[in-house]
């Protein structure tokens, strides 16, 4: 062992079996276990050789460099600590994001990787995810016999916080770095099922928490052959949120007249307060005019400066303190001031957490044309609500299996009605009241375990071979009663208990090629009803239904299933949803059309995964693309 003073703020402590030192050439040779500790890292070999004039480590065999959560492993590593540069050849290791919730900060001194590779691959756990899901659906106009189809924002939501990675050479210069033939996944197990390939990327440090990748020719890969070009090079890894793009298209035959382009700008961005502003231009609407077939409605578009062919989205999440939150959201689908009533959603929560054993919170809210469906009454508008909510979270009453929530709230609320002594002699512009609702109600949920089998091991031949996590087999009773009463400021009342009784359950592991999955679902809920509500967005309609979902695989990684709700009184379907699913461990493609609603989803997740203990190689390189 010996510790070298090389001139610089920070010192080397070298450690290995055998040492010997050129007082010619002012050169030590490690042979054996070599270790190196220099700048809060370790860099570990079979041999290793320090040039102190120059300032230069060369390392050759099994090495390893570990700086906190982050590993890079290969066979040769060049240093110049001068420069701050260098360059590993059979490059692979790890790439861990620093989150939040991601436990433990790494250790000062880094662990030896040695002792890492030895063990063995153990601890899979699936955190999260990063998932996409775009919807679209169809809006009937029943006055014109018409419909519109309109394509929903993306819903975006999730990270990957771990990868493994490959190359066949990485150059690092500073906080700068070239890589080529690079492999990156989120698969702990090798070959990789999901892998993104590039013959040259470039990345660059652009802040603390702002990092740069610049491939060519990015690509895919699933399963070691189909691939998939990524049409873009160009990545930024921004740890505080994800970065917008230049322009997003959006399609919205409903509000928006169809095509239309949006930008979106950060006027905040700070830890504790984020407000954004997304400035929208209907395309098509200004083009090609208004398809809304309503006589008010003026056939052409108005040209490109018609306030009407613009829209605003208005973002707003702020942080008061460590248990209030401000979020706020607004949509405007028309920047003229005769159309804002009937152009524009919105809403605005205060959160206040209180307690801390079984932390409750208080909710002030003010919102804006709200569209909620209401089961067989479908989808109702509440035009304005202003008020507050006081929520309890689900509390376990001992050890009985038994768990508690409630909730009681105040609300101003103007939203449709379709009785006619509520409302003025005709002629009216619509058939709105404005009422107050006082309203409490509690929910008592019983779950009891009747069958439970075994998990397969967690390998990728068993247990996770088309899941992120073994599945484990059971069957389990359900049952719950929720009791609501709701007074209103005219004198009505609605009142009702709700009973739901119903069995879920799951037989197979998804393991198998054919037949190796059932999950199943089904509850029957009856409703003892009072008074029935003034409004059409709250009123209890379906006093009897049965729910009812089935999974099934069919082959591989394919499964399809459906899940729908019928009222029993009436034999109409309340919802139904059709899917279709392609399952992996490391990604997830899934289809999704309910024709009750007449709307379509397709979702995409990649899964994060946790572990610990050494992973494998991928594998040896193969040429999966061409060169353009």
């Amino acid at each position: 062992s010996s510790t070298l003073d090389t001139n610089e703020p920070d010192i080397l402590e070298l450690t290995s079996d055998r040492q010997e030192y050129d007082d010619t050439r002012q050169v030590i040779t490690a042979v054996g276990n070599v270790t190196l500790r220099f700048q809060d890292a370790l860099l570990e070999a079979d041999r290793l050789q320090v040039n102190l004039p120059n300032k230069i480590v060369v390392a050759d065999g099994n090495v390893a460099l570990t700086r906190g959560n982050q590993v890079l492993e290969g066979e040769r590593f060049e240093y110049y600590f001068v420069q701050d540069t260098g360059v590993v050849l059979k490059a692979r290791g790890e790439f861990v994001r620093a989150s939040s919730d991601s436990g433990a900060p790494p250790p000062t001194q880094p662990v030896s990787r040695r002792i890492i590779n030895s063990q063995p691959l153990t601890g899979i756990s699936n955190p999260g995810a990063f998932a996409v899901q775009f919807g679209a659906r169809v809006i009937p106009n029943a006055e014109t016999g018409t419909s519109t189809t309109t394509l929903e924002s993306p819903d975006i939501e999730g990270t990957i916080n771990r990868f493994r990675y490959e190359a066949d050479r990485v150059e690092f210069d500073g906080l700068e770095g070239v890589a080529t033939n690079v492999r990156i996944t989120n698969d702990p197990f090798s070959p990789p099922e999901l892998e993104w390939r590039t013959r040259n990327a470039r990345f660059r440090r652009i802040s603390p928490e702002v990092d740069e990748v610049v491939a060519k020719n990015p690509r895919l890969v699933f399963d070691k052959g189909f691939s998939l070009p990524t049409f873009r090079e160009r990545f930024v890894i921004d740890r505080r949120e994800r970065q917008p793009s230049l322009l997003d298209f959006g399609y919205d035959d409903d509000d928006r007249g169809g095509v239309f382009i949006q930008r979106g700008f950060k006027v905040l961005d700070s830890p504790s307060v984020r407000f954004s502003l997304t400035p929208q231009f209907f395309i098509q609407k200004a083009i090609l005019g208004d398809n809304d077939e309503d006589e008010n409605n003026d056939a052409e578009g108005g040209g490109v400066i018609d306030p009407a062919n613009f829209g605003l989205l208005v973002d707003l999440d702020a942080s008061l303190g460590q248990r209030t939150t401000l979020v706020g959201s607004a949509a405007l689908t028309s920047l003229d001031p005769e159309d804002l009533e009937n152009e524009s959603r919105g809403s605005l929560r205060l959160r206040q957490t209180i307690g801390t054993t079984y932390p409750h919170r208080l909710t002030l809210e003010s919102s804006y044309r709200d569209r909620l469906f209401n089961g067989s009454l479908g989808f109702q508008t509440v035009q304005s609500s202003i008020g507050g909510i006081f929520e309890s979270p689900t509390i376990p009453i001992g050890e009985t299996g038994l768990t508690i929530r409630y909730q009681a709230g105040v609300q101003r609320i103007n939203a449709n009605t379709d009785r006619a002594e509520l409302l003025p002699l005709p002629p009216r512009d619509n058939n709105r009241i404005n009422l107050t609702r006082y309203q409490g109600s509690a929910t008592l949920n019983w779950t009891q375990p009747l069958w439970q089998g075994k998990t397969l091991p967690a390998t990728a031949e068993e247990g996770m071979r088309y899941t992120p996590a073994p599945l484990l087999p059971n069957i389990q009773l359900n049952s719950s009663i929720t009791g609501v009463a709701s007074a209103y400021s005219n004198g009505d009342s609605q009142e009702f208990l709700r009973g739901n009784i119903g069995l879920t359950g799951q037989f197979g592991h998804f393991s198998k090629p054919f037949l190796d999955y059932t999950g199943f679902n089904i509850s029957y809920s009856q409703v003892a009803l009072g008074n029935t509500s003034p409004f059409l967005f709250d009123r209890v309609a379906d006093t009897r239904i049965l729910n009812a979902g089935v999974t099934q695989q069919l082959y591989g990684p394919f499964r399809v299933g459906f899940q729908t709700s019928l009222n029993l009184d009436t034999n109409q379907e309340i919802s139904t949803d059709f899917f279709l699913e392609y399952s992996r461990r490391t990604y997830n493609i899934l289809l999704r059309f309910n024709p009750v609603q007449q709307r379509g989803l397709v979702g995409l997740r990649i899964n994060d995964f946790n572990w610990t203990g050494a992973t494998e190689p991928f594998d040896t390189f193969s040429n999966s693309w061409e060169d353009d």
